[in-house]
């Protein structure tokens, strides 16, 4: 089940005549906005708890290009969590399943008022506990890259 559905926006799209790489760290970044949603740290969850998730470190690799119109859809999988940090894998699709691009991702929990790492709110953590979730031995083949020129 599709996280976010979005569309390639004109505006995305540049000289080359497909969706720009900036771009496709705009649709990922939705994609976590769209899993803070999912997790209850929409705006009034964020509010209530004083709580919000910043994004540490990430990974996008592209696969494909995308194009002008054309509809997209990002799914996420659950690779690790502790008390206060989310190791998560976005995978970007066209709407035939063709994988554009992924994203991994290490989203801290923020505590708004110390502006420090803190826990996840319990009701948070339970939503988190029915997120997707792949096996320590069962993740993506794109997932815990590393970036260098093989020789």
């Amino acid at each position: 089940m599709a996280l976010l559905e979005t569309r390639v926006a004109p505006e995305w799209v540049d000289y080359n005549g497909h969706m720009n790489d900036a771009e496709y760290a705009r649709v990922f970044s939705l994609g976590v906005e769209a899993l803070m949603d999912r997790i209850g740290l929409d705006e009034a969850g964020r509010h209530r708890h004083g709580y919000t998730v910043f994004t540490l470190e990430t990974h996008l690799c592209y696969r494909r290009e995308a194009h002008q119109g054309q509809r997209l859809a990002v799914e996420v999988t659950l690779l690790d969590r502790d008390a206060k940090r989310l190791h998560v894998f976005f995978a970007m699709h066209d709407k035939d399943g063709t994988l554009l691009a992924t994203s991994e991702q290490m989203l801290m929990g923020i505590d708004n008022e110390a502006g420090r790492p803190a826990p996840f709110p319990a009701d948070v953590g339970a939503a988190i506990a029915v997120l997707p979730s792949a096996a320590a031995d069962a993740w993506p083949a794109q997932a815990g890259r590393t970036i260098g020129i093989h020789r």
